[in-house]
């Protein structure tokens, strides 16, 4: 892990001890990785969650998740765990932070993701402190603590990005696109902290959020710096060309983020998907069979959408379990935790009980966890979400509307 990015830092004090520490801090510390998989829609729930009773280790393994009986012992399903708020559409971007988007400015982080705040921590550890993706959908829960959604990529980018070498000119560019922006910066800066003190209180309060963007982007421009010359990884795998239906695009996609976390090119990856008419053989739109009023033949396509997502769950699983770490020695599985989960909870807008499976990381797993239903014992799905940072390294009590760790997720010894 890079040391933090102090603002009294220099630029040129900083390039070397970005180096040395990728070099140094490797060894002594483990390196942990986080995937989440999601979709916009959420699930047909009756075919996702295994029976309310089934508790424990002795749970049936329901149809949507079957692709995931041989991991079992690897994973843990939940139950009743969501975000304590109604709203439909408007759940989808809470699913990795616990807070709405319109109710940032109340929390000390806004609404930053757990994807965005292990990129924090990382820092310039690793060439992309975070990759988003999409796939034939848009990624909608990936936010910076200024509350800017991050833009994700497909997969074609992204394989680009990591493995094809830029010209030198186009790298001199960047160089100079760096200083340039760190100099005008400096300036702002400078000028904003005059005009700080002739403000009223709100303006300044409004001055220090724009601050805090300033820092953002300092320090995305100084970790960007020491990797400009540094090599690319090389790979065997050929540029994707999945084409257009969402089985091949969606398993190549799968594929690249194996990649991306065996050659350590980035350790927080999200990824939403989503299904185009035709695809599986079917016809209509994704939105129009989450709506299905229990009818058969859409109840029929929503489970055939969402248990080839789930496939992909267990193909990665597959995929990270055949690969050795090594930074970490075992595989890289035994060093990543991998969250299947949205926002929304099913496609009639409701946003209680989201579907939520949690792979590896470290934890003790092999249960379907089922927790309180009442309202007044519901526990926030965010507290999943800190046990998952905590797990990972980041030495935090509280993450978005978290209010502890989860009760009864407890770590491998």
């Amino acid at each position: 892990m890079a040391l933090p990015m102090l603002e009294a830092m220099t630029s040129s004090s900083i390039v070397p001890l970005a180096h040395a520490a990728k070099k140094s801090s490797d060894k002594q510390k483990k390196a942990k990785r986080f995937v989440c998989l999601s979709n916009n829609y959420g699930v047909y729930q009756k075919a996702f969650f295994p029976d309310v009773h089934q508790i424990g280790k002795n749970y049936e393994m329901p149809y949507t998740l079957r692709s995931l009986e041989k991991h079992r012992k690897d994973l843990t399903i939940f139950q009743n765990l969501d975000h304590g708020f109604t709203g439909g559409h408007a759940g989808v971007p809470v699913l990795l932070s616990g807070v709405r988007p319109i109710h940032a400015h109340n929390y000390p982080e806004a609404n930053l993701s757990v994807d965005q705040k292990l990129a924090e921590h990382y820092g310039a550890a690793t060439r992309f402190s975070s990759m988003t993706l999409s796939c034939r959908e848009r990624n909608l829960i990936s936010f910076t603590r200024t509350g800017v959604q991050v833009p994700s990529v497909d997969v074609r980018a992204a394989f680009r990005a990591m493995f094809y070498e830029e010209a030198p000119e186009k790298r001199l560019a960047k160089s100079k696109q760096i200083k340039r922006h760190t100099s005008i910066l400096d300036i702002v800066k400078g000028q904003a902290k005059k005009l700080n003190r002739e403000l009223g209180k709100n303006d300044q309060r409004k001055l220090e959020e724009y601050f805090d963007s300033v820092r953002t982007l300092e320090k995305k421009l100084v970790q960007q710096k020491p990797w400009l010359n540094r090599p690319k990884p090389k790979t065997d795998h050929t540029e994707p060309n999945p084409g257009n239906g969402i089985e091949p695009q969606l398993k190549a996609t799968v594929e690249i983020i194996a990649l991306a976390l065996e050659t350590d090119s980035t350790r927080a990856i999200t990824l939403s998907s989503g299904y185009v008419n035709g695809d599986f053989g079917l016809k209509g739109g994704y939105h129009g069979f989450s709506h299905h009023g229990e009818r058969p033949e859409l109840v029929d396509a929503l489970k055939k959408i969402e248990s080839y997502q789930i496939s992909m769950m267990s193909y990665l699983i597959d995929l990270l379990k055949s690969k050795p770490d090594p930074i970490n020695g075992g595989t890289l599985f035994d060093h990543s935790s991998i969250l299947f989960g949205c926002g929304m909870a099913q496609g009639t807008h409701q946003t209680k009980n989201l579907p939520l499976v949690l792979a590896g990381g470290g934890f003790r797993h092999g249960e379907h966890k089922v927790y309180p239903e009442t309202d007044s014992q519901r526990v926030p799905a965010a507290n999943l979400l800190l046990s998952i940072l905590q797990q990972s390294g980041v030495e935090v009590d509280r993450f978005g509307s978290s209010t502890g760790t989860l009760r009864g997720l407890e770590w491998k010894a």
